[in-house]
């Protein structure tokens, strides 16, 4: 079953990276996930300063501002999909994780249409 772990940091440090982490620690975890086979897809995101926000209200306006003006602490920074066995695999991966470290990391199932 494939999982999406969402890599929440609650501070980036001056290059936009999860405080606490090392590049190597990124490239240790990285070749563990590929080289037990369960990795899918993952992506680190560029700096929160290049987000944009788009909303459409219910007339159909469209409203683009400059950078997410989320209400929280937690920055978004990046993304593994895995495929394992189950929930249980999923959160151990997860827990392995440099970003748990200092951070958080949201585990979700990733929904199957054709199922």
């Amino acid at each position: 079953m494939k999982y999406m772990l969402l890599i929440m940091a609650n501070s980036v440090d001056d290059n936009g990276g999860a405080a606490g982490c090392t590049v190597e620690d990124w490239m240790a975890y990285d070749k563990e996930v590929q080289d037990a086979g369960i990795m899918v897809s993952g992506e680190s995101l560029a700096d929160l300063v290049t987000a944009t926000t788009v909303q459409v209200a219910a007339d159909g306006a469209r409203t683009v501002t400059d950078g997410p003006f989320a209400e929280t602490r937690e920055v978004l920074g990046g993304f593994y999909v895995i495929d394992v066995p189950d929930l249980d695999v999923a959160l151990d991966w997860a827990a392995r994780c440099p970003g748990a470290r200092d951070g958080a990391i949201v585990v979700r199932p990733v929904a199957d249409f054709g199922a």
